[in-house]
């Protein structure tokens, strides 16, 4: 969930936003029905101050993108996850369903080239987001309020390799653009986007067109002659590996965002405790990505980060910054938060989750996962009616005012 901080600044930032063909025509009206809430007050809980409108929104928000990453993960572990790896029986259940997984050997084989437990930590990670979206639907009832569900969205087309239920999905992981800027941002010791830095992408091609990072068909998954894995399966394991960063870093700020507009102490607790677990998945699939081979597939490349050179340029410093060599902002092993500035650069550098800055930070998410092409209908080439509802709950999260 990738937190944009200022991508709506002005309501008609969102006007251009949907008449620029982000949403589907009709969306909103579908939508609607998901928007009602008939409880007039939510009443007070542990948390000493009332639950209001504005958390019981947020709830909401949150239980949707989760319900949405939990679809964008199953996706992943169908294909990829472990199935019998230690002793520890693979169970991945979601509503009553078992989730068969590991269906594409070979996408295994190619995603432990990353590392020899991806497929563990995409099981993991998926039944952590089913979780999370589950739980916090059950928490909203228990308050009154109605629950999120987004299934009737679920019309994109999986995977057709052999074994993948062939029922309707509601993000599409064929045709990514996918963001890596994340990478340099969690390096640079002088930037920071609440304080309007930007930064530049550690992969460039995988956001300059459009990728899959899943197998189309069985077609992809064939080895070479000599059983050896080809570039194409390759860049498909390796782009999944950036793109599990830039799902689960965006949660890493989310959370700790939004958590800035709750008033009633149980649901910030709600918050500051599933936010963390998005943080861990983070620093894991950052920790990963590292590994994917240095490889070229037509149009798409990955380049050797650990060279000393910017990809983006070829310098060997940072063109924004002379002084800082291009190392610092690319190499591999640097996956921890490098100090940077917070609040006021008088304060001096601090190792810190950023950004954290709450304005419209849930549009911000929105727009992030449109623009990786989460939900492009292959069919139109638009997006599908999904984008107007999770628009809406993100208005209503933003809105929300904490009250003392």
């Amino acid at each position: 969930m990738k937190k944009e901080g200022n991508a709506f600044t002005r309501s008609s930032n969102r006007r251009a936003f949907f008449k620029n063909g982000a949403v589907a025509a009709g969306a909103a009206t579908l939508g609607a029905g998901l928007l009602t809430n008939p409880v007039s007050a939510f009443g007070q809980d542990d948390g000493g101050s009332p639950i209001t409108r504005g958390d019981i929104a947020i709830l909401r928000f949150l239980s949707a993108l989760e319900q949405v990453e939990a679809d964008l993960w199953i996706q992943y572990a169908e294909l990829g996850g472990a199935t019998n790896q230690g002793l520890s029986p693979i169970d991945l259940v979601q509503n009553g369903r078992k989730i068969n997984t590991g269906l594409a050997a070979n996408y295994v084989t190619a995603l432990q080239v990353l590392d020899g437990d991806m497929p563990q930590y995409i099981v993991d990670n998926t039944d952590d987001e089913i979780s999370h979206h589950a739980f916090l639907n059950n928490y909203v009832m228990s308050k009154g309020a109605k629950p999120v569900d987004l299934s009737h969205f679920a019309i994109l087309p999986p995977s057709q390799v052999t074994g993948v239920p062939q029922t309707g999905r509601l993000t599409n992981l064929k045709q990514l653009k996918v963001d890596t800027s994340w990478w340099t941002r969690y390096r640079s010791p002088n930037q920071n986007p609440d304080l309007g830095g930007t930064f530049e992408n550690a992969i460039p091609d995988l956001v300059s067109h459009p990728h899959t990072a899943i197998p189309l068909n069985n077609d992809d998954l064939v080895l070479n002659p000599d059983g050896t894995i080809p570039n194409h399966l390759q860049a498909i394991a390796n782009t999944a590996g950036f793109h599990f960063g830039f799902i689960e870093q965006g949660g890493s700020s989310l959370y700790p965002s939004l958590a800035q507009k709750v008033t009633n102490l149980q649901v910030l607790r709600v918050l500051l405790s599933i936010g963390p677990t998005e943080t861990m998945h983070f620093q894991v699939w950052h920790d990963k990505a590292a590994n994917a081979p240095n490889i070229t597939d037509g149009n798409l490349s990955f380049p050797n980060l650990n060279d000393g050179q910017d990809p983006n340029t070829g310098l060997t410093t940072v063109g924004s910054n002379p002084a800082i060599p291009a190392a610092d902002l690319f190499q591999t092993n640097l996956i921890m938060p490098e100090p940077t500035i917070f609040l006021n650069s008088k304060f001096g550098p601090v190792s810190i989750i950023r950004p954290t800055d709450p304005n419209n930070a849930a549009q911000g998410a929105v727009k992030s996962f449109v623009d990786d092409g989460l939900f492009i209908d292959p069919a139109s080439g638009q997006n599908t009616g999904i984008v107007a509802v999770l628009m809406q709950l993100a208005e209503e999260a933003d809105e929300a005012r904490r009250g003392f």
